[in-house]
């Protein structure tokens, strides 16, 4: 695998922009991604029963293929009743007409505020007009991204290129957003993060299992807040442009797929609203993978850790017991927390029993590591051979602040 700077319009193919239409006051609020030939297609969507009117479009619509895909932000297009099915029914009607394709050929997303109706009027001839100025190249992929942010600080990227064994060279690229309401749980066929991979592999039909294996392993453990949003989707697009053997198990592709969608998840954490410290838990000795993706998902999702690790506080009771919590087995004189930045690490508890005391020298050292941007956690459960990693960050007054404001 060979990392490469990159986008959405990397593989060969795809085109892609953004536009302002006038959801938003001033910054671009339009995105599209277009393919030249139909891609099969794999989704994972939100397991949140109050489903945004476009990700319940995707579930009734979307089969086999995808050639495009029109994602607005701005306006989620959330708990909008009848109105708001008809309108994602429209943005993806009008897509698919003015990209010269059948209608479930076309993808539809939005993000944004829940609760409002999408302003059509603005909307339709945005949309008309994205899909007459779609094209390649970073300038083009960093619009489409610009386009689909909502509180995000940043764009988020990520692209490699895998050498199949019969020489062929194929690129696997992707964006992504979101900064809150961030605690995804996507299943396929049943994600706010909104995140697109595209690539030029050659797959004979929708890698459903594979998809659901690598979003397990990179956004469904992510969190930031907590809150699984109305939204949620996540879209692999394969239009085989770059030709060579079909991939569906080849074990190099699915690495560079799982590489661009853990750093797409590990951008999303690093830009939590108002986060300062990115968390990466590893979890080791669980009876089984899923037990330890359990323990990491509900440790990096208690407001209590995210707090002390905000405040550089080496309070490792907060993590055990969100461990207690989380249902995971574990034996209690085989357990094993360390935090650590840069190389160093200190051990907070092993064999039963604490082993940082208030006002030590081992405290004063937690405290200095906690400080710093990245924080690594371990946590050795000692039944087993299950592991994981979750990312998280902490929370901050500044989120609080963000998020009080949302609306106005």
């Amino acid at each position: 695998m060979n990392i490469i700077d990159g986008g959405v319009t990397t593989p060969k193919g795809f085109k892609a922009t953004g536009v302002h239409c006038g959801i938003k006051k001033e910054r671009l609020d339009l995105a599209m991604i277009y393919s030249d030939r139909p891609a099969i297609a794999a989704c994972a969507y939100t397991q949140n029963k109050m489903r945004a009117a476009p990700v319940e479009l995707m579930i009734q619509r979307h089969s086999e293929k995808l050639q495009g895909f029109i994602v607005n932000s701005g306006n989620a297009n959330a708990i909008t009743g009848p109105q708001g099915m008809k309108d994602a029914i429209t943005m993806s009607d009008t897509a698919a007409k003015a990209l010269g394709v059948r209608p479930e050929l076309v993808g539809v997303a939005s993000t944004g505020v829940i609760g409002r109706f999408l302003p059509m009027d603005k909307l339709v001839p945005g949309i008309e007009r994205i899909a007459t100025e779609l094209g390649q190249g970073r300038e083009y992929d960093h619009r489409a991204n610009m386009a689909i942010l909502t509180t995000d600080k940043t764009i988020k990227e990520a692209a490699c290129q895998v050498t199949l064994k019969d020489g062929t060279v194929i690129t696997i690229a992707g964006m992504a957003k979101g900064s809150g309401m961030i605690s995804p749980s996507m299943k396929t066929k049943h994600a706010t993060t909104l995140s697109f991979i595209t690539t030029d592999a050659v797959l004979t039909k929708p890698p459903e299992w594979k998809w659901q294996e690598t979003i397990n392993k990179s956004f469904n453990m992510i969190n930031v807040d907590g809150d699984q949003s109305t939204n949620d989707i996540s879209v692999l697009m394969a239009n085989g442009a770059a030709g060579g053997r079909p991939v569906d198990d080849n074990h190099d592709f699915w690495n560079g797929v799982l590489y661009v969608l853990q750093s797409l998840a590990k951008q999303v954490v690093l830009d939590g609203e108002g986060a300062t410290k990115l968390i990466e838990l590893k979890v080791t000795g669980a009876k089984t993978d899923r037990e330890a993706r359990t323990a990491g998902r509900w440790i990096i999702s208690s407001s209590l850790v995210k707090t002390a690790i905000f405040g550089a506080d080496p309070n490792f009771g907060r993590v055990l017991a969100a461990l207690g919590n989380s249902g995971s087995e574990f034996d209690l004189n085989k357990l094993r927390l360390t935090i650590g930045s840069n190389g160093e690490e200190v051990v907070l508890f092993e064999g039963g029993v604490p082993l940082v005391k208030p006002c030590s020298e081992a405290e004063v050292r937690a405290r200095k590591l906690l400080s710093d941007h990245n924080i690594a956690m371990h946590l050795e459960l000692g039944v087993g051979n299950g592991q994981a990693e979750a990312w998280g960050c902490d929370l901050t007054y500044e989120y609080v602040k963000i998020n009080a404001e949302y609306t106005t």
